[in-house]
């Protein structure tokens, strides 16, 4: 909960409050009392950047970046939100999420291309692709709030350029995964444009994934960090025991929620925890701090990547940008399907079939739908959700915590 102190100020016709509350141990707001609701402002510092906060009520706060204390006179369009006002409308996007570290973005955007290196053109070429496909760079961009949001601890002013390196192994790291996974799981579109093996064939792809691994392994090795090399390399081992365990159960229905979920750890959350724990690592925090940041990083990846799994059976081709059901199609069960097996036998026969008959995966995909599976999925994904946000409690308030709560709530809307 937010504490609060207000005190009211007349300002030609309108009645304003003036409020303090925990955004930061100097925030201030200036709130505007209106029939349509209450618009409230704060100034919050760091470092040489000054950010103001928008609040409609005390759960939700939006944040832009600004030079001048003018900025007060025309209130710009939000930038964070953290509270739906309609169900039929979201109140949190990556974009705006995002936008508090986005110049740390688009110095990573220019970054990306040189580490790929020129003297290479096709995978040049083929990390084109994949870079411009519409990716969120949610890895990177936790790095940064992490970055941003622990440096209060230790009084960084700035980022270091090992925040920065790190930012840029993560997603180059993650962008290799993502084509080796194409590749596996056959796949000819990703986030609605054609795959880099159905643009360059299998070999190139391979060969691209390849090279993306080493050179993010030889910039990390430059960190010389050995804590947090120890911790990214384990995340390249577990993408490999991640489709190791993934391959070795397709259409296999006994499967359990416990290897569902260490599965799920090893092929998304790893890598998101290991992002947001290297990121405290090099704000200097103590170990407690980086322990949470750990959390943190996992359970939002392990509430993400259930949340991806019901979007498979809850959202159309054109919105996935692949087909409906693809990972059920394919023999890999996840949690709706884990669960649903437990309510209907008819569900077990079909799978074990793999879809031998003409319409049985239509028939799967919606006694999935009809027998809780989708729900029970859901408060998964609340569960480990929660455990996340939890882990937020060590921070000082700041912008930075409130985008790190705020990536935990986009993720649960993308399911509302």
């Amino acid at each position: 909960m937010l504490s609060m102190t207000s005190h009211n100020l007349e300002f030609g016709r309108s009645g304003l409050d003036f409020v303090a509350c925990g955004c930061s141990s100097n925030a201030s707001y200036l709130v505007r009392n209106s029939s349509k609701g209450v618009l409230r402002r704060v100034k919050y510092e760091f470092g040489a950047r000054k950010w103001l906060c928008f609040r409609r009520d005390f759960g939700s706060c939006r944040v832009v970046s600004t030079k001048t204390p003018e900025a007060f006179v025309n209130v710009p369009a939000p930038v964070i939100e953290l509270k739906t006002e309609s169900r039929n409308s979201k109140s949190v996007s990556v974009k705006n999420l995002f936008e508090i570290v986005a110049d740390d973005l688009l110095v990573l955007n220019n970054n990306l291309q040189s580490i790929v290196g020129a003297e290479n053109p096709v995978l040049m070429s083929a990390a084109e692709q994949i870079f411009s496909a519409g990716g969120k760079r949610m890895r990177p961009a936790l790095v940064f709030l992490v970055s941003r949001a622990t440096a209060e601890f230790v009084g960084l002013k700035e980022l270091t350029k090992e925040h920065r390196r790190l930012a840029e192994i993560i997603e180059m790291i993650h962008t290799a995964s993502l084509i080796h996974d194409d590749v596996l799981d056959e796949s000819d579109m990703r986030r609605g444009q054609e795959t880099v093996h159905q643009l360059y064939g299998t070999r190139v792809a391979v060969l691209a994934g390849d090279f993306m691994f080493a050179q993010s392994s030889w910039y990390l090795a430059n960190l010389e960090n050995l804590e947090v090399i120890k911790l990214i390399s384990q995340v390249i081992k577990d993408f490999a025991s991640g489709e190791i365990k993934q391959a070795s159960s397709l259409f296999d229905c006994d499967v359990e929620l416990d290897e569902y979920l260490i599965k799920s750890y090893y092929k998304t959350a790893s890598l998101i925890a290991a992002s947001t724990k290297g990121a405290a690592i090099f704000s200097g925090v103590d170990s407690d701090v980086c322990e949470h940041m750990y959390q943190y990083g996992k359970n939002l990846g392990l509430s993400f990547q259930v949340v991806d799994d019901i979007l498979d059976f809850t959202q159309s081709a054109e919105q996935l940008g692949k087909p409906a059901g693809s990972d059920l199609s394919k023999g890999n069960l996840t949690a709706p399907v884990i669960f649903a097996l437990e309510k209907v036998p008819r569900l077990r026969d079909i799978i074990e079939s793999e879809f031998c008959e003409t319409g049985s995966l239509d028939e799967a995909i919606e006694l999935v739908k009809s027998c809780g599976g989708i729900e029970r999925a859901q408060n998964l994904a609340k569960e480990k959700a929660d455990l996340a946000i939890k882990s937020l409690q060590c921070l000082p308030q700041s912008a930075f915590r409130l985008a790190l709560e705020g990536m935990v709530k986009y993720n649960l809307e993308r399911i509302d």
